[in-house]
């Protein structure tokens, strides 16, 4: 390997957390979860332990309550039966000297009436459809979702300590650390976004209102397990599910300003629009690394190349890699022998069983 490769695989102190390698697993959706109950099982278990190799893991998206649910078959943590099917999980994942952190995530408005309990309308800073996006339903089909519901000011502190409680259920599984996902046009995102979030009241209008929510959450769970246990994912300039924000860098800029005081362990930045373009359109992530005080974590279309240039330059102290992880669980040897890489099975990204799961090959 090149010199510059070779940072790639240089171990990182993550706030007294020893990662092998800058390489980190990132946070999948793949709705493998048992139906009905939503609880992680052996199949998830193997998943993760075969991508152990990575520096971290970071959990697919995992609801914080029934009302946080937003795709079929997707996991909760909310539960006995969720927390012990973790605990598999990881247990699973420190048997190969692997670290995960769980994603902590309530999708808000992206989801449909029937994901929610008894059938409700799902929930939202306001009463704003964004339009023509889909929920991926326990049908197998990907259903409309209609106008949401706006939170009355006397919900918006449960969920905050839904936030909490998934936290403490998450070190109660074995889980490292967790990361708070405040991206792609989720909950938290919503909250942040003008063209989500129309309210009057202390929760809207203004930036530090804006921001109001994502703070709350942010001291909740790092009050509860610890900010060297807590990272938090971000997508300011990303178009997914349809919560852009009108003027991103005034707004993220307070943000991160604001999370300095927490003193978390991670940022991890979505460059670009997620799962696509890389364009910032003007947005200026490296002003944002300056400014925190922890580890900077970066995503979305990251080559071997990309990633080792991004470390090397010290753009990053970290990079997280998505698809290339589920069809290389090896990935991180794979880079180390520059050998070739599998090829994603698109068809089996979400819901079934082994298939383009846990059969991918291994050099």
């Amino acid at each position: 390997m090149d010199r510059d490769s070779g940072c790639l695989f240089t171990p990182f102190d993550l706030n007294g957390l020893t990662l092998k390698n800058r390489m980190v697993m990132a946070p999948l959706t793949r709705s493998r979860a048992l139906p009905g109950s939503d609880v992680p099982h052996v199949l998830n278990a193997t998943y993760y332990a075969q991508r152990a190799g990575a520096g971290l893991l970071i959990s697919e998206a995992t609801q914080i309550s029934p009302t946080g649910k937003g795709y079929a078959w997707t996991p909760g943590i909310y539960s006995p039966e969720q927390i012990a099917g973790w605990k598999q999980v990881t247990d699973a994942v420190h048997a190969k000297n692997g670290l995960i952190f769980a994603q902590l995530w309530h999708v808000g408005r992206i989801s449909h009436p029937s994901l929610q309990p008894n059938g409700e309308t799902p929930l939202a800073p306001s009463a704003i459809i964004p339009p023509g996006l889909k929920s991926f339903t326990e049908t197998g089909v990907f259903a409309e979702i209609g106008i949401p519901r706006a939170l009355r000011m006397e919900e918006i502190q449960g969920i905050v300590e839904d936030y909490r409680r998934a936290a403490r259920h998450a070190i109660d599984a074995g889980f490292d650390g967790v990361e708070i996902h405040a991206a792609n046009g989720y909950l938290i995102q919503q909250f942040l976004s003008d063209s989500a979030n129309h309210r009057m009241d202390h929760y809207g209008g203004s930036i530090p209102n804006r921001l109001r929510f994502a703070l709350e959450v942010t001291e909740a769970i790092v009050s509860e397990i610890g900010s060297h246990r807590t990272g938090i994912r971000l997508s300011p300039v990303s178009a997914a599910n349809g919560a852009l924000d009108s003027a991103p860098m005034p707004l993220y800029t307070s943000l991160i300003n604001a999370l300095v005081g927490f003193d978390l362990a991670y940022v991890h930045m979505i460059e670009g629009d997620t799962g696509g373009a890389r364009e910032s359109h003007g947005f200026d992530y490296l002003a944002l690394k300056h400014a925190f005080n922890g580890a900077w974590m970066v995503n979305n279309g990251y080559t071997q190349d990309m990633a080792a240039d991004a470390i090397a330059t010290h753009r990053a102290d970290l990079v997280a890699f998505g698809k290339l992880f589920i069809a290389n669980p090896d990935l991180v040897e794979r880079f180390k022998r520059h050998a070739p890489l599998n090829m994603l099975d698109p068809t089996t990204l979400y819901g079934g069983d082994g298939r383009g799961y846990i059969d991918y090959p291994f050099i």
